[in-house]
């Protein structure tokens, strides 16, 4: 397995804004020259590489396993290690700094409302519990609930001033504050906006939408045939160069990551209008690029690494596009007699709507020169090109697949009698992401009641409801993908009352659980650990104060250790690209920011902090977790705390 980022939890200081146990089994020392016999870890690669890729098909430059070997070399090439960092500028250029903010000059501009959140008292905005857990009354489709949407989803929550320094910070996390994602928006007409069905960039700065096309209104009415009234798209597209500036040739992760915060950005603000949000995952890049307009493009090289100006590099990546409606609660329905029918016998009520991957496709190959206004704004005057981005972003496009019909996912119907509601303090759900920033810092000190606890790890399963989820997850905001979870939590519990120190593990997805237990280490524990809940598959491996070795995985940076805990996201890679195809590379990332956002807000939610650390120690952590192998890599590292 592998990792995308490291995350801490905890009472700590915002950027802008105990257990006793024996010492860590595994010291600084002895984990630095933690190995495997050669011979185990062959035995174990091969067990999940059996579907060996033959030398002839390697070579083949347009084939899958090309590619494949693509991803996977570029994720091995951009690891940080105990002995060397992987390969970026040695100091920032701030002549070059990107401009965080994308303009489509000659656009036209129309302004939104800004509609900033009401105090609970109130009663006009839903609780943030309450968002995750019941259907909210969805509001029509308007030009309002639109600014609204916006406002809580990809909109400037603050500016901060440090000297003669002044910096935006947004609703949607990204790494460094760098803001590589860019948002869209594809609608019917709407008064105020459009009299024409519409392509709109959402420019975050001024909080307003320019309008970059107008679409035929019988083309969009054949797309959405189906879909209920209200319905419309987000699109989200990257700028590499924004993230390469500071990080080099990891900016293809960070990017990918940052895409995942703004979904769930999206699938939040969404729910709080009462609408629902699946992505559309079986279109391909090229149907993307032409949809949200990016598709005239210039060739980019792949080759090493060049410093210059290469407006290029400021080319936006088509990434996702995503379908937002009105959530549909039907009543129960009723055979002739007046009686209930059973849960399975109303089929037809079941259904959202059917997507035609093939038809979508040929209706958007329609737009190919449609009109398009404004001219992008130049971000930098110079560059760094580092070739490997652009090699591995090719290599990830996705093909157009025909899957079939999105899962049956309209009604929400969580089970949370085993949640602990108690622990969220007085905040509606618009207040929460408002308030959101990155802790700084943690004091080390503060003790994290266990039932918070419990509830943090509840929120961040796809689905913990005691029915059989149909046909995908259920919890907010893990509903919107359409893949079952692919990444797991490994957490080095500090400082959380009455439970022991320690290495614990969360399984996201069952179905993974035995071939895990296989892959990690003989002897770890995998004890369920006291009041935890039935329904949370959370496992203590091996009691030990890790504070030390947390710090030393992120990079050697304390936060992590000063957290109440802190996790890295373990993603189950080599199913998912061999089964899928190398354009799950991306998604992972995506899954890991998603999921990074949730514990963002439910950290707030409780009165904590959160941070996500990009620096950590790839092959070091997944070491000391589990096997290291393709079957695992590291996405993510989280601490939090106070």
């Amino acid at each position: 397995m592998r990792a995308a980022a490291a995350w801490s939890i905890g009472n700590g200081r915002l950027a802008s804004s105990s257990s006793s146990s024996s010492s860590c089994c595994f010291s600084p020392r002895t984990f630095t020259h933690l190995r495997l016999p050669s011979s185990f870890r062959f035995r174990v690669c091969r067990a999940f590489d059996s579907r060996s890729i033959p030398q002839d098909e390697q070579n083949h430059p347009s084939s899958q396993a090309a590619a494949m070997d693509v991803v996977t070399t570029y994720h091995d090439e951009t690891k940080h290690g105990l002995q060397s960092y992987a390969r970026g500028p040695h100091g920032l250029d701030w002549a070059n700094q990107p401009n965080p903010f994308r303009r489509y000059v000659g656009a036209r501009v129309v302004p939104l409302d800004h509609l900033p959140p009401s105090p609970p008292a109130e009663g006009l905005d839903p609780l943030y519990p309450a968002v995750f857990l019941e259907p909210q009354h969805p509001n029509p489709l308007t030009m309002a609930s639109l600014s609204q949407f916006f406002y809580d989803s990809l909109a400037l929550s603050a500016w901060k001033t440090a000297g003669r320094s002044t910096w935006s910070l947004r609703i949607n996390p990204s790494s460094g504050n760098l803001h590589p994602t860019e948002g869209y928006v594809i609608s019917a007409p709407l008064p105020g906006i459009s009299e024409s069905p519409f392509v709109a960039h959402y420019a975050p700065k001024e909080h307003a939408l320019e309008v970059r096309a107008e679409l035929p209104l019988n083309w969009w009415e054949e797309l959405t045939q189906g879909l209920p009234e209200g319905s419309f798209l987000v699109g989200l597209t990257s700028i590499f160069w924004r993230e390469a500036w500071k990080y080099g040739e990891r900016a293809f992760r960070y990017c990918n990551h940052d895409v995942g915060h703004a979904i769930g950005a999206v699938s939040v603000a969404a729910a709080a209008l009462g609408w629902e949000c699946r992505l559309i995952d079986d279109l391909g890049t090229k149907e993307l690029e032409i949809i949200l307009g990016v598709s005239e493009k210039k060739p980019v090289s792949t080759n090493g690494t060049s410093k210059g100006h290469f407006p290029e590099l400021e080319q936006e990546h088509a990434d996702c596009l995503i379908l937002l409606f009105p959530r549909q609660v039907p009543a129960e329905p009723k055979d002739d007699s007046g009686s209930s029918i059973s849960e399975g016998q109303n089929e037809s009520s079941q259904k959202v709507f059917l997507s035609d991957p093939l038809h979508s496709s040929t209706l958007i190959s329609r737009l190919v020169g449609l009109e398009w206004k404004g001219k992008p704004n130049a971000l930098s005057k110079e560059h760094v090109r580092w070739g490997i981005i652009y090699k591995v972003a090719e290599a990830a496009r996705k093909p157009l697949t025909t899957k079939g019909a999105f899962p049956n996912l309209d009604h929400l119907q969580i089970d949370n009698s085993h949640q602990a509601l108690s622990v969220y303090e007085s905040l509606t759900a618009r207040q929460v992401v408002h308030k959101r920033r990155s802790a700084v810092e943690m004091d080390g000190k503060y003790g994290m009641r266990k039932e918070v606890f419990y509830q943090i790890l509840l929120k961040a399963m796809p689905s913990v409801d005691t029915k059989e989820s149909l046909g995908g997850e259920l919890q907010i905001p893990f509903r919107t993908l359409p893949w079952k979870a692919e990444l797991h939590m490994a957490l080095f519990v500090h400082t959380v009352v009455d439970l022991p120190k320690g290495i614990y593990f969360l399984v996201r997805n069952p179905s993974h659980e035995k071939i895990l237990r296989e892959a990690m280490r003989a002897e770890f524990e995998w004890e369920k650990p006291s009041g935890c809940p039935a329904v949370l598959p959370l496992y203590k491996l091996v009691s030990a104060d890790c504070r030390s070795v947390a710090a030393l995985l992120s990079c050697h940076q304390e936060i992590a250790g000063d957290s109440c805990f802190s996790l890295g996201m373990i993603a189950h890679f080599n199913n998912a690209i061999r089964d899928r195809g190398p354009w799950m590379y991306p998604r992972l990332f995506w899954e890991s920011g998603v999921l990074g956002q949730l514990l963002y807000l439910e950290a707030h939610a409780v009165g904590v902090s959160a941070t996500g650390i990009g620096c950590y120690f790839d092959d070091s952590g997944t070491f000391f977790y589990l096997i290291v192998s393709h079957f695992c890599i590291s996405v993510a590292v989280i601490p939090i705390g106070n």
